[in-house]
């Protein structure tokens, strides 16, 4: 085999594949996951594959027979153990491959609770893959007792479908509120109030002592004395980008798989994209965990294996469905010193860095969205003082 190998099964490896088959490269394109299905996306699985809205053959990114079509193998259900970057080879299930170029995709893993705090206890789980998933659902059933431990997206919406779904549900957050990370407090009182009102109880400032259970969990002791009662646990508190094989392969490793402003590793061969990979942005580095990164930045390291040298420049963008609110998101808000809310067609808080605009947070408000990201990508800024005021926000434009 020779071609380009692409490591990783995911949103970021299928956009890749399917860029280079655009671009009229006609070589083999070999794609290589752990999974034993075909790529999918992943964001449903916490929302409406959860809820049962969602067949598991919609979650597929391309229909049966596309990948054959275009000529690209999958080769998935066993994980690549090494890379052997002086002979060009990897090895994936005891089978050795030969590449031309090598492209990382290799995705994020769940922070897991140690097992001294009961994280390795039967009822406790994760949300990333499809197994994740159906291994959780049958816990779904009606009055069910569900901890959810963690306060960012992947909790909350978790945490959203399982009340809809009659599960009496208590989430923990160990920071001082909600999307502490991720969110202005803005947005996190905006969904608090939400899942208040649909019977979530969230409990901030909450440190956990340990998941109590013999065998299976039982529920959750904290560190103020309190017990929370659960028939089962999901934990939502970060992913951890997968850079052991490129470690193991001596390429640099800094806050993920670091590659230069076109995706390139410090191996000439050797690319990466997506959750696993940090690129240089303003004076430092950056990560970003979304599927539109994903995509974007895949496309663009597609272009760059072909010789366009194009320099990758991110436009993030982000959602989450709760309940029923979308949450959608432009920008990045590190840095901001000022947010100014809009609560005219939904609610829409903007970040500001003095008279600059960082970001968005758009809460059933797709108009202010979409104007407001428009206005990011182009470097423009509305007048904060006045913003709340204008009547009309395609006039910004």
């Amino acid at each position: 085999m020779s071609g380009i190998i692409i490591i990783g099964a995911g949103q970021a490896a299928a956009s890749l594949a399917v860029k280079l088959r655009g671009q009229g490269y006609e070589a083999p394109i070999t794609v290589m996951g752990d999974e034993p299905v075909t790529p999918y996306q992943r964001p449903p699985l916490s929302k409406a594959y959860l809820l049962g809205e969602m067949p598991v053959d919609r979650l597929t990114l391309r229909a049966d027979g596309f990948w054959a079509d275009q000529d690209i193998t999958l080769r998935l259900g066993a994980p690549v153990t090494s890379i052997n970057r002086a002979a060009k080879t990897v090895i994936q299930g005891g089978e050795t491959a030969g590449y031309e170029q090598l492209a990382l995709t290799t995705g994020a893993t769940p922070r897991y609770l140690p097992a001294a705090m009961g994280g390795h206890l039967f009822g406790v789980f994760t949300v990333r893959t499809l197994a994740d998933v159906d291994a959780m659902a049958p816990h779904f059933s009606n009055g069910a007792r569900l901890v959810v431990i963690g306060g960012g997206y992947i909790g909350l919406e978790a945490a959203a479908v399982a009340s809809k779904l009659g599960l009496k549900v208590t989430l923990i957050e160990s920071a001082a509120r909600i999307l502490g990370r991720v969110a202005c407090a803005e947005t996190a009182n905006a969904v608090r109030t939400m899942h208040a009102d649909h019977g979530v109880t969230i409990l901030e400032g909450a440190a956990i002592s340990r998941i109590t259970g013999d065998t299976h969990a039982t529920g959750v002791d904290l560190a103020d004395g309190r017990h929370l009662p659960a028939d089962f646990i999901i934990t939502g508190i970060g992913i951890t980008p997968n850079t052991d094989l490129a470690k193991a392969a001596d390429l640099v490793i800094d806050n993920g798989i670091a590659v230069d402003e076109h995706g390139r590793t410090a191996d000439p061969a050797i690319w990466a994209a997506g959750d696993c990979a940090s690129f240089p942005h303003q004076s430092g580095r950056l990560r970003l965990e979304s599927v539109g990164n994903a995509i974007d930045m895949a496309e663009c390291v597609a272009e760059n294996m072909l010789g366009a040298n194009r320099v990758y420049q991110p436009k993030p963008w982000f959602w989450s469905d709760q309940f029923d609110t979308k949450l959608q998101i432009a920008g990045l808000g590190t840095g901001y010193d000022r947010i100014v809310a809009r609560d005219s067609e939904g609610q829409s808080f903007w970040y500001f860095k003095g008279p600059t605009l960082l970001a968005i947070d758009a809460l059933n408000a797709p108009r202010a969205y979409m104007i407001g990201k428009r206005l990011i990508e182009a470097g423009r800024s509305p007048d904060p003082e006045t913003l709340p005021m204008v009547a009309d926000l395609k006039a910004l434009l």
